[in-house]
């Protein structure tokens, strides 16, 4: 079964410029896939409309998203059904979307407002066992000593920890991390998708997440979905993604997708945290 399916999705923005193509594609249940392509080509936007939070082009009547069985978007209309549907979905973003003077703890157990009654998530009401589970995400993430530290105080790497952690109490099926190593140095972004592929085989949540360089995407993903112009140009073994392949999808543009050391990725193994 598939937890994401995209068919014909096209956004164009204001002068005409087209930022996704007909896209069309699916990824399975329990799958770890990732997305790569050089700026400009089309992958956050895709993320942005798999989570709902942007409308395809209206006039697209066979733009159709999926996800976990429920419909995203349809014909450029968010679903009503919208707000239950985003319970599911866990999304990651380049600069964590943490508050800055909350405890990490309080940070993780947002996770939960989407499923609590309203006032007592306005009120910051978690029962024990909600704060025993947030603590139980952050142990996996490898911070819980940091859970009563406010999150400005973490680096860059934690922070994108905790972000992850609060996706574990969120309870989601599908996590859509959209370039959550971008800003991060080389040990702390390897330590991040070491824990996304930890999770992925562990929980068998389904992983979509969103790459500039492809050596990583070679390490931690089995399969690799290539952009260029808004357009889907590769879907297969991220094994095919050789340095001579690249350059002849993204002829100068490719020098920006392959890291100086990619030798470094012959050593670890698949889900290390370290």
């Amino acid at each position: 079964m598939s937890a994401i399916v995209i068919s014909g999705l096209s956004k164009t923005y204001l002068g005409n410029t087209r930022a996704l193509d007909r896209v069309s594609l699916s990824v399975g249940q329990g799958e770890m896939v990732a997305l790569i392509g050089a700026s400009g080509s089309g992958k956050s936007t895709l993320i942005r409309h798999i989570a709902g939070l942007v409308c395809a082009d209206k006039n697209a009547s066979s733009c159709k998203i999926c996800v976990d069985g429920a419909v995203v978007q349809e014909g450029g209309r968010i679903s009503r059904n919208i707000s239950a549907t985003r319970t599911e979905i866990g999304v990651i973003f380049q600069q964590f979307n943490l508050v800055p003077r909350l405890s990490v703890l309080n940070n993780v157990l947002a996770g939960l407002l989407g499923k609590l009654p309203v006032l007592r998530g306005m009120l910051g009401l978690f029962h024990k066992h909600e704060n025993q589970l947030a603590m139980q995400a952050l142990q996996r993430v490898g911070i819980a000593h940091a859970a009563r530290q406010r999150a400005s105080t973490l680096s860059g790497g934690q922070q994108q920890r905790a972000a992850i952690a609060r996706t574990l109490v969120q309870g989601a099926k599908v996590i859509l991390a959209d370039e959550p190593i971008a800003s991060l140095d080389p040990a702390s972004a390897k330590r991040v998708m070491g824990i996304l592929s930890r999770i992925n085989v562990e929980d068998g949540i389904t992983v979509l997440v969103s790459l500039h360089q492809v050596e990583y995407a070679r390490r931690y993903c089995k399969r690799t979905i290539a952009m260029r112009a808004g357009q889907v140009v590769f879907d297969g073994p991220s094994s095919e993604l050789t340095t001579q392949f690249l350059r002849e999808i993204y002829g100068e543009a490719s020098e920006e997708l392959i890291l100086p050391d990619a030798d470094d990725f012959g050593t670890e193994p698949m889900t290390a945290l370290a």
